[in-house]
């Protein structure tokens, strides 16, 4: 038992030492292989840097390639999701500047602007969407400008007591109807669909009054008034704006507009005797007209 115990152990022993010099010839290799390793890749590197070195066309793509490689690992690692918008809100967006509009449109936006304190940028579209429309329903577009400058100084969120909202006005309660196209009531707000309506309604109340003056009275709604004021002011600016268009000098004078008073209805006139005979009375229609021949005045009354 004990030889055999022995022998166990012995065995065991070589195959030990067997493991550890297979072990430690592999580790060998392994910092011998490592060593030549590094060895080359430093000559291949001296050797690169010496290509360069000696080749500038070289050098210039090599730089260029690594930093494309960097560029597009930045790009890679740094992805910044941008916003979307709807494209009904880039559609809605109602801002240019005035360089982007003609001569005319451009010199009223800047004059507008500075007169009224309002940013040029909306207003330029304004002046834009002032002029489309103007020139599709014959309607001066300074004078569309005129009506907005006097009713709201456009302010496209102004109200008036009377309930009358947006750049010009319009009674939206009133006009619901012409707001179904441009989605709705709300729609008075939005400066674009405010200025169409109102044309509109402006187009409605010129056609029906046969003139301009006329129909601004009506476009007020002057009830305790006849509207002169109003009227006198929107054609004032109205002369203002056109000039500027124009290029020509600012007016000093503005035509005065008034109200024509209605005529009183006229009671047919009767004629009364005197002591000479007959008045003679002004032809009225519907009135009796006496003879002044007191005996022709027999005759008619005997007849």
């Amino acid at each position: 038992m004990t030889t055999q115990a022995f022998g166990l152990s012995k065995s065991n022993s070589v195959a030990s030492a067997t493991l550890r010099t297979a072990l430690s010839d592999i580790y060998r290799g392994f910092v011998e292989f490592t060593h030549n390793g590094m060895a080359l890749l430093g000559c291949a590197l001296a050797v690169g840097i010496i290509a360069l070195a000696a080749r500038g066309d070289l050098r210039d793509s090599v730089e260029q390639k690594a930093l494309d490689w960097l560029l597009q690992r930045q790009d890679t690692g740094m992805v910044i999701e941008q916003p979307t918008l709807e494209p009904e809100t880039v559609e809605r967006v109602a801002a240019v500047t005035p360089d982007q509009l003609p001569r005319q449109q451009a010199n009223v936006a800047h004059w507008l602007s500075r007169k009224y304190r309002v940013a040029p940028e909306p207003l330029s579209a304004l002046v834009a969407e002032a002029f489309t429309v103007g020139e599709k329903v014959r309607l001066d577009p300074t004078l569309i400008l005129a009506v907005m400058a006097i009713e709201s100084r456009f302010n496209p969120y102004a109200q008036s007591p009377v309930g009358a909202q947006g750049l010009m006005q319009v009674l939206t309660r009133v006009h619901s109807d012409k707001y179904e196209d441009f989605g709705g009531q709300m729609a008075a707000f939005d400066p674009l669909s405010n200025l169409r309506v109102g044309v509109k309604v402006l187009q409605d109340c010129i056609k029906q009054a046969g003139s301009i003056e006329g129909g601004l009275r009506l476009y007020v709604g002057a009830v305790t008034t006849d509207g002169s004021s109003y009227i006198n002011k929107v054609m004032a600016e109205h002369l203002r704006i056109r000039s500027v268009a124009l290029g020509k000098p600012m007016p000093t004078s503005f035509p005065v507009f008034s109200a024509i008073p209605a005529p009183a209805p006229v009671e047919p006139e009767l004629t009364l005797p005197t002591q000479t005979g007959f008045l003679e009375s002004v032809p009225v229609e519907g009135a009796i007209v006496l003879p002044s021949d007191p005996a022709a005045a027999n005759d008619l009354s005997s007849s």
